[in-house]
């Protein structure tokens, strides 16, 4: 596991942001016979009127503000919306201050005055606290500003904070971060205050103005809250002037009940985004503060609009529409009390056939799919008034069926701890919530890796076996990743299909080796399929490159692949993580291996929820097992190397040499002598005919920047094509253009081989074979340049890890790199011989 070093992610920090919008301009007319300032439902209270107020801008502020309502759905009853309007003609004098006060005051859930000291006091208003149960509410609060302030006004409330903690790399949870069943519970609520066109983000400054509060509910029924108001820390009033505490009326939400079909008419899980389109953020903060990753963290804000530059996009990329206003809020989604285990940290919600979601009377899109193999759907769903529950039908709709032509799909580095998921109130989540996420993306594999976050608690799930939710057509297993280990700094290793997942002679983390190597021999005594987890973190180049292969030195400074240029010498190493990190310099070092004659293969992996947290599968491994799909045979398969990477979106399968299949008989192809060999596959690859506007945001993106892997940034122009290479020791040497329309193609070249190689397929960066090798003559594969460089790179690593190896093991250490030097001098010493 790791945090992406170049997005970090905001984890717990979910935003009622672009994730918490709601009922639209397009619901108005569904929502008004619910939303109280409609049906003007009041108290008999009334609030002070403020004199020697200035009637003209008070009445624009007020005309604003029943626009804001109205497009958010909870307008003005009309017959008020009327007089307010009419108020225009009339003459401006204290009289016409006086009425527009008349008209507003009744829809205020509160009155705010800033006192000369700018001191936030807080009353109640007039205005009857209703809610709808998953839907927002717009209340108006009146603020007399004594002081003229012109600062951003903000609202709190205890029953507003997080029902969850999230964001810790500590192995075991600390009693004072655990949230009890009745904190989560009398956290239901989430608040804040409109500020987007036609209202303004601050206050104006004058003595008076009404803003706009908005309310959502997770929960139905009778629920009390307090609510205080401020201008900044310390600008409360003393005692308890600074909060009011407000009896919510939550009517309960309409139970819509998913049928879910799969192409063949079987029930199936399926992923559902579920949004209005509303903006209830500050635009300016969606424009220029958006995440740099187009997906999920583009519909992610820090709740306090962070303006670090890392979460920083160019100026012209907005949050798409498709991610505005989701529903079930993210924010208050606790997977381990809901009904349904939905994470907070996603858009989507994934439903079977029969399940459900609640839903506030209104208008919404649905967008849904399962998983890569599928096509993205939308569809209008109108929640009436007045019912209890409808039901709303979902056909899922396939562009291509891998497992129907023998191939699987597979993410082996997921974590149900960790990163985006919460620690408190459990540590991380449940298998049953991990196996969700499976099924509702279809992949057909899941390594869940236990690590340091929560290890003490979720190593309790590993069995050594594949977890018993597993189906003839799902596999799930628990595995670990040593991560948050003290050898950690010199890379994460991915270790799949242990018997023991303790180290030998261990009882606590601090206890295990502060290297890779002796991790690496222990897994693989039992058995274990061993690799090295998101392989570019600290492979960045010295000097900054894109060229693949280069012969640049990395860095080492991370936790990668780092002491794979070690580990590979003694046959440690089964797979090489791609797909999650950048590509050049995950491919680097693997080419550079391959080229001295190692045979380690690649596999794709995710890091969910820590370097990719919008779905499991994001990258991933399509691999051909021989039998019945189970766990066994897909670690068999992927070490073999029958198997080649993806994001799902790209596949090349049937990639042979000379009829030999890519993953049979070693992948080993002799020749007695240079010769011309024949090279062919099926390629399918699925691009939108025309490229949108995230697709060119895509394309347009450095290589550093996430996604780090997917088609769009393989097209060819503006054109539905792009290329398939040959790749001959890590170079190009051939390439075929294909469309990319979703329909199989066949590719072929042909090419003289003149020494022993390596040969694979790649769509770049969307797909990549793994090798077949080509052996002339029973000479080894051995390119000088490369084992110099891997020569070079074990120095380089020794500079970086050593003072982190403690001292006991360092002389172990030591040799053990020494012996690596010798390894790459004599590959040197073979390749100028030839």
């Amino acid at each position: 596991m790791t945090r992406n070093p170049i997005a970090p992610l905001l984890v717990f920090l979910l935003l009622t942001a672009v994730s918490s919008s709601a009922q639209s301009h397009s619901h108005a007319d569904a929502h008004s016979a619910t939303a109280h300032s409609a049906t003007n439902e009041h108290t008999s209270e009334k609030l002070p009127l403020i004199d020697n107020v200035e009637p003209q801008p008070l009445l624009a502020q007020a005309v604003r503000l029943d626009d804001a309502l109205s497009f958010l759905g909870s307008s003005l009853s009309a017959a008020d919306s009327r007089r307010l309007r009419a108020l225009k003609d009339l003459p401006h004098t204290a009289e016409l201050s006086r009425r527009i006060q008349e008209i507003l005051d009744p829809y205020c859930l509160a009155m705010i005055n800033i006192n000369p000291e700018a001191r936030v006091k807080v009353i109640s208003g007039p205005a009857k606290a209703t809610l709808t149960q998953g839907g927002w509410s717009s209340f108006v609060v009146k603020v007399h500003n004594e002081s003229g302030v012109n600062a951003r006004l903000q609202v709190e409330s205890p029953n507003a904070d997080f029902p969850f903690k999230a964001e810790s790399a500590a192995h075991q949870t600390a009693e004072k971060d655990k949230l009890s069943a009745g904190q989560v519970a009398d956290r239901f609520l989430e608040m804040q205050l409109y500020a987007n066109p036609p209202l303004k983000p601050n206050l104006s400054g004058l003595p008076l103005e009404y803003v706009v509060l908005q309310a959502y509910s997770k929960d139905a029924g009778q629920r009390e809250a307090e609510i205080g108001f401020n201008i900044g820390h310390g600008t409360q009033d003393i005692g308890f002037r600074n909060t009011i505490p407000v009896l919510f009326d939550i009517h309960p939400s309409v139970k819509v009940v998913f049928r879910v079909k799969d192409t063949d008419g079987t029930p199936a899980m399926a992923s559902f985004t579920i949004t209005d389109g509303v903006e209830r953020i500050l635009i300016d903060t969606v424009d220029n503060n958006a995440s740099v990753d187009f997906r999920l963290r583009a519909a992610r804000q820090d709740r306090t609009y962070s303006t670090k530059a890392e979460f920083h996009a160019p100026k012209f990329y907005k949050v798409p529409l498709a991610l505005r206003g989701i529903y079930p809020l993210p924010s208050r989604r606790v997977a381990a009390y809901d009904e349904y285990p939905d994470f907070f940290f996603q858009p989507q919600v994934y439903r079977a056939d029969g399940e459900h979601v609640r839903l506030a009377p209104g208008k919404y899109q649905v967008r849904f799919t399962r998983g890569p193999e599928y096509i993205m759907q939308e569809k209008e769903l109108v929640v009436p008034e007045g019912v209890d529950s409808i039901e709303a039908p979902f056909q899922l709709k396939r562009w291509i069926n891998m497992a129907s032509l023998g191939w699987y799909s597979a993410d082996h580095h997921v974590h149900a701890s960790g990163c985006s998921h919460y620690y408190s109130p459990e540590e991380g989540v449940r298998p049953l919530d991990m196996w969700r996420q499976v099924l509702g993306e279809d992949l057909n594999v899941a390594g869940v890796l236990t690590w340091g976050p929560s290890w003490y608690h979720q190593k309790k799930m590993f069995t050594g076996e594949s977890n018993p939710l597993s189906t003839s057509s799902n596999v799930m297993r628990y595995d670990v990743e040593v991560s948050g280990f003290p050898s950690s700094h010199a890379g994460h290793l991915v270790l799949l299909k242990l018997k023991e997942d303790d180290y030998p002679g261990t009882t606590k983390v601090e206890e295990w080796p502060s290297w890779t190597l002796p991790v690496l021999k222990w897994a693989k005594d039992q058995g274990s399929v061993t690799g090295y987890a998101h392989s570019g973190w600290g492979l960045e180049p010295t000097i900054g490159t894109d060229e693949l292969p280069n012969l640049v030195l990395p860095k080492m400074d991370g936790i990668g692949a780092v002491e794979y240029v070690v580990a590979v010498t003694q046959g440690l190493v089964d797979i090489y993580s791609a797909g999650n990190t950048v590509a050049p310099w995950e491919l680097n070092m693997w080419y550079h291996s391959l080229n001295c004659g190692y045979t380690t293969r690649l596999s794709g992996e995710t890091d969910f929820p820590c370097i990719f947290d919008e779905r499991v599968g994001l990258a991933r491994s399509y691999f051909k097992p021989e039998g019945p799909l189970n766990f066994e045979r897909y670690a068999e398969e992927i070490k073999k190397g029958r198997s080649y990477i993806s994001d799902g979106s790209s596949h090349i399968i049937d990639f042979s040499v000379n009829g030999l299949e890519m993953g049979t008989k070693d992948s080993k192809l002799s020749l007695a002598r240079p010769q011309q060999v024949r090279i062919s596959a099926k390629v399918n690859v699925n691009l939108p005919r025309e490229q949108d506007e995230t697709g060119a945001y895509i394309a347009g993106k450095k290589l550093t920047d996430p996604p780090f892997w997917h088609p769009e940034r393989a097209r060819i122009g503006k054109q539905q094509k792009v290329r398939v290479e040959l790749i001959v020791n890590g170079k190009p040497v051939d390439t075929a253009v294909v469309d990319a329309d979703g329909g199989w193609k066949n590719v072929q070249f042909s090419y003289l081989v003149q020494r022993s190689s390596w040969m694979a397929l790649r769509i770049y960066p969307s797909a990549h074979t793994n090798p077949i090798f080509v052996m002339v003559d029973n000479k080894p594969i051995a390119v000088k340049e490369s084992a110099e460089w891997c020569r070079k790179a074990i120095d380089q690593c020794w500079k970086m890890k050593e003072p982190r190896i403690r001292e006991a093991e360092r002389p172990a250490a030591l040799a053990a790199y020494n012996e690596a030097r010798k390894v790459y001098d004599r590959i040197i010493k073979q390749s100028e011989s030839r």
